[in-house]
């Protein structure tokens, strides 16, 4: 719709089509923002769940219930994001030769965020934080940066990859 305006104010005038391969080439990417991401959708659903486990939910719970699925919704986006955006401006040839399944793994990321958002299921959560750890390591592995797994220091206390970093 936006394009058949755009043509109807412009008419016949030539006007010259340009494009972009980002908005700004900063060359500074981290997974660690998905990571997060995937474990806030795991701690909304054990919120979620916390709420079920009740009787009858008053207006104060029906209200939170509300806010804990939106968040749940908006960081399954966030991680669609910021896994896509790693993945579309940061991958080359040379990343995809040392991760020759990063399009295959991308890919599930997608499909298991979606299902994810879908439902309350845990293991839903777990299987896309689990996924999103492996592109971590995938994508630590193609700076050269050696990784380690731990347990995230804040509810909901699941395993992370983050990279062994040198100290100053």
């Amino acid at each position: 719709m936006l394009h058949t305006i755009t043509k109807k104010l412009v008419g016949n005038a030539k006007v010259a089509t340009v494009s972009a391969h980002c908005d700004i080439p900063c060359k500074i990417y981290d997974p660690a923002t998905a990571q997060i991401a995937a474990l806030t959708i795991i701690r909304m659903v054990d919120l979620i769940n916390e709420l079920d486990a009740k009787d009858c939910l008053s207006i104060k719970d029906q209200a939170q219930l509300i806010r804990l699925v939106n968040e749940k919704e908006a960081h399954g986006t966030k991680v669609k994001e910021e896994v896509r955006v790693i993945w579309g401006d940061y991958f080359k040839q040379p990343q995809f030769d040392q991760v020759p399944n990063a399009h295959e793994l991308v890919h599930k990321i997608m499909l298991q965020a979606s299902k994810a958002k879908q439902g309350v299921s845990r293991d839903d959560a777990l299987g896309l934080l689990e996924l999103v750890n492996e592109f971590a390591e995938a994508f630590w592995l193609t700076k050269g940066v050696a990784t380690y797994k731990a347990i995230s220091p804040y509810l909901p206390s699941e395993a992370v990859v983050y990279p062994k970093l040198d100290a100053i």
